[in-house]
């Protein structure tokens, strides 16, 4: 069987283009679009593109202060040591990294697929925690576009939430560790507060039964354990673009609390694995000017899309699927967050959202 993974990943521009950055944006807003209420698709993108003008000033700027963004040239990595160690398993597949809103597009991606007939497709959303506009959304799009391909109907395999790995949670928590002890910081000192950064998300989705703020919250909980600490925050990064309820409360709210309690702050980029306009200018430009404000340091925990665990956590969670051995046995379930069968996590079974 000629099986293809594809790495599904959100996609920034790797250059501040001011067309390509605008194409970015209302493909992201036109992805959203049943966030708000819109008769025709035609609706749909005169709304997106009104959106993505109004963003692009500011937007701009952020990727001109950084370059670009090098999430492209990372997942491109992450690719490349994905395949390298499945290889080594003695596993003859192939490995495509695929982007939301940039190129190479999940449509383009699929059309490959089946130009090289694969007989299978496994799809792995490089999003740590899962979400509805981020894991859940990337899938759809991937089978989707599949789906509309005439005469191609691989066998479809996605997996979602992989947060539980213990893998995973070693690797952010020695990273967390290693960061700290370079950087001279005590995590017990009362002067030192940490905070969990997390992605936002319309709280529309939540409140359709969407368990994102659970999975934050207990991926929080383990680290902060790990890590040797009791007390710490939660804060989330939003786009309030639509004028819609996102999570609370937001990270720089929560930083520019602390004024007068603290002398520094620790920021744990909790929702990514590659470096990006997120972490590169939200925390790393904005949210440190909102901290020397109210006369904190920060301190920015680096994503740790390089570390040489990361291939051997994708290739053990990908291994029952090309092995032939039940995806259960490494507690991989049948996904709840994704009903369609054929769709895995190790999230399955946790109570419902109250």
């Amino acid at each position: 069987m000629e099986i293809g993974i594809v790495l599904l990943n959100f996609g920034e521009p790797a250059t501040p283009e001011r067309e390509e950055v605008l194409e970015y944006l209302t493909r992201i807003f036109h992805d959203n679009a049943s966030l708000e209420e819109a008769e025709t698709e035609e609706e749909e993108w005169e709304r997106s593109r009104e959106l993505a003008q109004r963003r692009l000033p500011s937007l701009m700027e952020e990727y001109e202060e950084i370059g670009g963004s090098p999430l492209q040239e990372q997942a491109t990595a992450q690719a490349e040591g994905l395949s390298s160690t499945l290889t080594d398993r003695g596993h003859d597949v192939t490995v495509y990294h695929a982007m939301q809103f940039m190129e190479p597009l999940i449509p383009d991606v699929a059309a490959e697929l089946a130009d090289e007939e694969f007989d299978s497709v496994i799809a792995v959303p490089i999003y740590p925690l899962c979400g509805p506009s981020t894991t859940v959304s990337s899938i759809d799009a991937l089978e989707a576009s599949i789906d509309e391909i005439d005469g191609y109907e691989p066998e479809f395999t996605a997996i979602t939430g992989w947060h539980r790995a213990p893998i995973y949670n070693r690797l952010r928590a020695e990273g967390i560790r290693t960061f700290v002890e370079d950087e001279g910081i005590d995590l017990q000192d009362p002067e030192t507060v940490f905070v969990f950064s997390a992605h936002g998300t319309p709280t529309k989705y939540l409140e359709e039964g969407s368990r994102y703020d659970k999975y934050v919250e207990e991926h929080a909980e383990t680290i902060a354990s790990m890590i040797g600490i009791d007390d710490y925050e939660i804060g989330y990064q939003n786009h309030t673009n639509r004028g819609i309820e996102w999570t609370e409360p937001e990270t720089e709210d929560v930083v520019e609390g602390l004024e007068g309690e603290a002398e520094r702050v620790v920021i744990e980029p909790m929702s990514f694995m590659h470096e990006q306009s997120e972490t590169l200018v939200e925390l790393d430009i904005d949210l440190r000017e909102d901290a020397e404000a109210v006369g904190l340091e920060l301190y920015r925990v680096p994503v740790p899309h390089d570390d040489p665990r990361f291939p051997t956590l994708l290739s053990d969670v990908i291994e029952p699927f090309l092995s032939g051995f039940e995806p259960s046995y490494y507690q991989l379930r049948q996904c709840e967050c994704r009903s369609e069968p054929g769709t895995y996590c190790f999230n399955a079974g946790l109570p419902p959202q109250q």
